[in-house]
């Protein structure tokens, strides 16, 4: 339901100022940049890097503009919230939750970077 309310306050929003088209445009962009994030950090399988690719996933989106921040949240919400429906680690949660705020503040994500994880990423 919140969902669904955000989804349709963005719109009557953006309707109004004319920009519903780079709103979809930058939460699609955003998605991709999550996904990218998600991609990398299934392929560098690094030990404690896991909250550095919450912040640069969140980061990257944000920067696309107001729709990349919105993606990045609604993805990271639900992420969370499928978590917390399994039972998994409510303090390890928390801690990704506030790396995916950090990042979407448009905070450095290299400040939850693991030492050792290769310059690739």
């Amino acid at each position: 339901m919140k969902l669904l309310t955000g989804l349709v306050f963005c719109s009557l929003v953006l309707a109004v100022s004319g920009g519903v088209f780079s709103f979809v445009r930058e939460a699609a962009q955003g998605s991709w940049d999550m996904w990218r994030a998600y991609q990398d950090m299934k392929e560098a399988n690094f030990i404690g890097a896991d909250k550095y690719f919450h912040a640069r996933g969140n980061y990257d989106a944000a920067r696309r503009g107001p729709g990349g921040a919105w993606a990045a949240e609604v993805i990271s919400d639900a992420r969370n919230n499928i978590k917390k429906c399994f039972g998994r680690g409510h303090e390890d949660s928390q801690a990704d939750q506030e790396a995916n705020r950090a990042g979407r503040r448009g905070e450095d994500p290299n400040k939850y970077r693991p030492k050792g994880l290769p310059g690739k990423y």
